[in-house]
């Protein structure tokens, strides 16, 4: 048997969910059961996100513990999740990653003298939304809030990463923030933002090393859905394999984001290499029903060789888009840089999900619902890109 935490991708740590409304009755049945006491709660604020001298923490808003348990206190919570009452279930600390592929060249020259090949592919050059009003939350390795492309532009941070500020010493999360919300006349190359006038939320959950845990993506979203984000961008996950459940945890959270009006949306995955024909089930947690799962496509419209897909009832992906050789902003000096992978596909789908809610209202439901049904679908299989490739209004 593999010790947790060990090299099973698991931190050591528990995630506990919570029935419906049964917070403090569950911070309760911690302590009775298990001896457990929660010594912090994270908010809007982010305090409670560090687990350092603390035995766990409660997310208030969505109803779940995250906890240091020894066997014996795992054995007491595993008997009280298979009961009833206000513990409803028990799962394992997942490590995560930021979701990143090899380097690949667009399939097609496309001239990106003004906007992206990505931004063109959806369509926002030509959309009046902007995301104006809309608040979107980027949950990666932070951003570097001294970009000068996002002078001017509100930005509100908050690390969930132990030890570590929300600037980004890593690059990806500064990369998604500008796909989903940078500037499409940043002054310096072509406009790679989406949705160019929302207000950014980053939130550090994957460390400057490019890993995290559920513990810190569950913390990002409480924060992000308190805040009142229409919208949760995640480009990281952890792989899964054929058959592996979705964690019950991350979907009870998920459907209750989605009460309060946020929309989940998450990576499918790079562990596909359908170069040699090999084509992996979505990550977690985008395998969830209630999170938008997204795959990647090339400047062809082709499915990209990496993205993971449909390969039973588990998991599905829900729509693509532009994933492949992507410009977007980059830490200084850099500035700008390119790279692949349904991390780039992600943000790009949030940025559309911005675009829209401003432009119809809706959220949550019927945001999703807006989002699929205006897609376009390619001659590609639904079990490789869903609805299909996203579309502003």
């Amino acid at each position: 048997m593999t010790t947790p935490g060990t090299d099973d991708g698991t931190t050591g740590r528990y995630l506990v969910l919570l029935e419906d409304d049964s917070v403090a009755a569950g911070t309760r049945e911690l302590n009775r059961i298990a001896g457990i006491d929660v010594a912090a709660t994270a908010d809007a604020t982010g305090s409670g996100a560090d687990l350092r001298g603390a035995s766990g923490l409660v997310l208030d808003r969505l109803g779940v513990a995250v906890v240091d348990a020894d066997p014996d206190q795992a054995e007491a919570l595993a008997r009280a999740a298979a009961g009833s009452g206000p513990i409803a279930g028990l799962e394992r600390e997942r490590r995560v990653r930021a979701i990143t592929a090899e380097e690949v060249q667009t399939a097609v020259a496309v001239d990106e003298s003004v906007f992206t090949w990505g931004l063109q592919a959806v369509g926002a050059q030509l959309s009046t939304a902007t995301g104006a009003g809309i608040k979107v939350a980027v949950l990666d390795t932070g951003f570097d809030l001294a970009h000068p492309d996002f002078a001017g532009r509100q930005v509100t941070a908050e690390s969930f990463v132990p030890g570590e500020s929300a600037q980004d010493g890593h690059g990806h999360g500064t990369h998604c923030v500008g796909t989903s919300c940078g500037p499409r006349e940043p002054g310096d190359g072509p406009g790679y933002g989406i949705a160019s006038a929302a207000e950014v939320y980053v939130g550090k959950v994957l460390s400057d090393g490019g890993s995290g845990s559920d513990g810190g993506i569950l913390s990002g979203i409480a924060w992000a859905v308190e805040n009142g984000c229409a919208v949760v961008s995640m480009s990281l996950g952890a792989a899964t394999q054929p058959g592996q459940p979705f964690s019950r945890t991350f979907e009870r959270v998920a459907t209750r984001a989605m009460a309060q009006g946020t929309l989940i949306v998450a990576a499918a995955g790079n562990e596909s290499d359908r170069r040699t024909g090999a084509i992996a089930p979505v990550g977690h947690p985008a395998n969830c029903p209630s999170i938008l799962a997204v795959g990647a496509v090339d400047a062809a419209e082709a499915i990209a060789y990496f993205s993971c897909g449909t390969v039973d009832r588990i998991g599905s992906v829900d729509v693509v888009g532009p994933g492949v050789d992507v410009l977007s902003s980059w830490p200084m000096p850099l500035r700008h840089n390119r790279i692949s992978g349904t991390s780039m596909a992600t943000p790009h789908v949030a940025g559309v999900a911005a675009l829209i809610a401003q432009a119809t209202g809706a959220r949550s439901w019927a945001l999703w619902a807006r989002l699929t049904q205006s897609a376009i679908r390619q001659p590609l299989p639904s079990t490789d890109v869903g609805a299909g490739l996203v579309q502003a209004p």
